[in-house]
């Protein structure tokens, strides 16, 4: 350190100290560590902007006009919103996404807590091997999922057909009025079971060993600690699970699209919301109606989920 960075001091002995000179800020420096940050996320919030925040607002300024062969496109308010509230064929897509979630919802969530407890189980050995088999189905795409079951599903060349006409049995028929719904969910389940699991395995990693230490001193078996420990601990990551689960329930299209091919006479062109507004955007050019009816199905998709948030909480805090 040179004379020039440092000062001179005589202590109480007569020692020279050297203590080093304050060196003065910059201006603009806090300003511009405020600013870092902000220039770190630019790419993300840009993206957002671009592709989530542009398109929701210019979908809403759409669903707010009517384009007519006479008079060109005019403002109508709210029109189409009324529109979509008498549409029959909107509330019975919303039927059927209903009793689908009611029959899919149960058994995923089911047999996605039930296998993230065997994964927490001491016996399992080769946890990784496992763990990416329950998982495994969803890195397959819906689209892909949807080929290949509506393959299995085929009553003239599917595999289950084959095998019964080679047992001389009279082959099953899954794709009927009746059937539809069930097989759709078959899809879903084997889909994205593995996706919860891990959300509900991830949850019960955090629940500290010592827990179940104690109970096992005072003579819980491994069914009682999994039923009185694990699984209220681990409850909040179900119901987050359920709420995906409703959004995504809502939103099915990639399954009754793909089935539409196979069941022309059972999946029709307003078998769900999404497929009915897809077909009158990309079919009849009603870009207007559907994104009002997007966006009534954005609502009614809010309000089912915070309905199950709040008799979740309900029951938890009672």
């Amino acid at each position: 350190m040179s004379l020039d960075d440092t000062s001179m001091a005589e202590s109480s002995n007569g020692q020279t100290r050297q203590f080093p000179r304050a060196v003065p800020r910059r201006r603009g420096g806090k300003f511009q560590r405020k600013l870092i940050p902000y220039l770190f996320l630019s790419p993300f919030l840009l993206g957002y902007l671009a592709f989530l925040v542009y398109p929701l607002i210019y979908s809403f300024s759409l669903s707010l006009y009517r384009k007519q062969l006479i008079g060109g496109t005019t403002f109508i308010g709210l029109a189409n919103y009324l529109k979509v509230i008498n549409d029959a064929y909107f509330w019975e897509g919303i039927r059927n996404v209903l009793i689908f979630g009611v029959i899919q919802i149960p058994v995923m969530l089911g047999l996605a807590l039930i296998f993230a407890l065997i994964l927490d189980s001491k016996p399992i050995h080769q946890l990784t091997i496992f763990r990416l088999g329950y998982f495994l189905p969803f890195a397959v795409p819906s689209v892909v999922a949807a080929l290949m079951w509506g393959y299995f599903y085929g009553q003239s060349f599917g595999p289950i057909a084959q095998v019964a006409t080679a047992m001389k049995l009279q082959p099953p028929v899954f794709l009927t009025n009746s059937g539809i719904i069930p097989a759709m969910a078959n899809i879903s389940t084997w889909q994205f079971t593995g996706y919860n699991m891990l959300i509900i395995y991830a949850a019960l990693k955090t629940i500290p060993t010592e827990l179940y230490e104690a109970a096992r001193v005072d003579g819980a078996s491994d069914w009682q600690i999994a039923w009185k420990i694990r699984v209220p601990l681990v409850w909040p990551a179900v119901v987050l699970t359920m709420i995906f689960s409703i959004i995504g329930t809502l939103q099915l299209f990639n399954e009754p699209n793909v089935l539409t091919v196979v069941a022309p006479t059972v999946v029709n062109l307003h078998f769900t919301p999404n497929v009915y507004l897809y077909n009158l955007a990309f079919r009849n050019s009603q870009f207007e109606y559907s994104a009002a009816m997007a966006f009534t199905l954005a609502i009614v998709s809010g309000i089912l989920a915070s309905l199950v948030l709040f008799i979740t909480r309900r029951r938890q805090v009672s």
